[in-house]
């Protein structure tokens, strides 16, 4: 899983602007992966499309990202000059990040290859009838412009956008529970 989501953020502006050098991007991204979404794998909320070709790490209500390790990842791999920017970055995301109880999606990718066949819809359905059925919000950070129509076909709003400097935009969604299908 984490490989294809590594695939997936190959291009991602955020992860690009923070990890520039191709092989920085490449020797720090699966820890990043692990620090942001190996949670998911302990509650059972890592999910990967039939054919490997997407996947989603969505962690669930009091559970979060290992933050301590994605500061220090950062920290020591990014380029020293943007680092009070990613620091207004987090700061931020803490703010937007909702403080009722939500499952939240740190991670979703597909193969670059396989983007805009529908697995990224695919994971989204499959996850979200989970919230729904359990009553819960679901929260996220969207690090790439392009996914933003996706996210909201699935019925996320924008709560509003940040940005800190030289860094590409970063746009936090909320998406209240829905009623039952009948």
């Amino acid at each position: 899983m984490s490989a294809v989501i590594a695939l997936a953020f190959a291009a991602d502006p955020m992860a690009r602007w923070s990890l520039r050098d191709a092989q920085t991007y490449l020797a720090v991204m699966p820890d990043l992966i692990r620090a942001f979404g190996a949670a998911a794998y302990d509650s059972d909320s890592a999910d990967v499309s039939e054919d490997f070709g997407g996947a989603a790490l969505w962690l669930p209500p009091g559970v979060e990202p290992d933050i301590e390790t994605l500061e220090r990842l950062i920290r020591e791999n990014a380029d020293p000059a943007i680092l009070s920017e990613v620091d207004a970055i987090f700061d931020a995301m803490e703010r937007y990040h909702p403080k009722v109880p939500h499952w939240y999606l740190p991670l979703i990718g597909a193969d670059p290859a396989r983007q805009g066949q529908g697995i990224g819809s695919a994971l989204m359905r499959h996850a979200l009838a989970r919230c729904d059925a359990e009553g819960a919000a679901a929260y996220l950070e969207s690090s790439n412009p392009r996914n933003i129509s996706l996210y909201q076909r699935h019925g996320f709003d924008i709560l509003g956008t940040i940005q800190a400097g030289s860094s590409p935009v970063v746009t936090p969604m909320l998406r209240p529970p829905q009623p039952a299908a009948r």
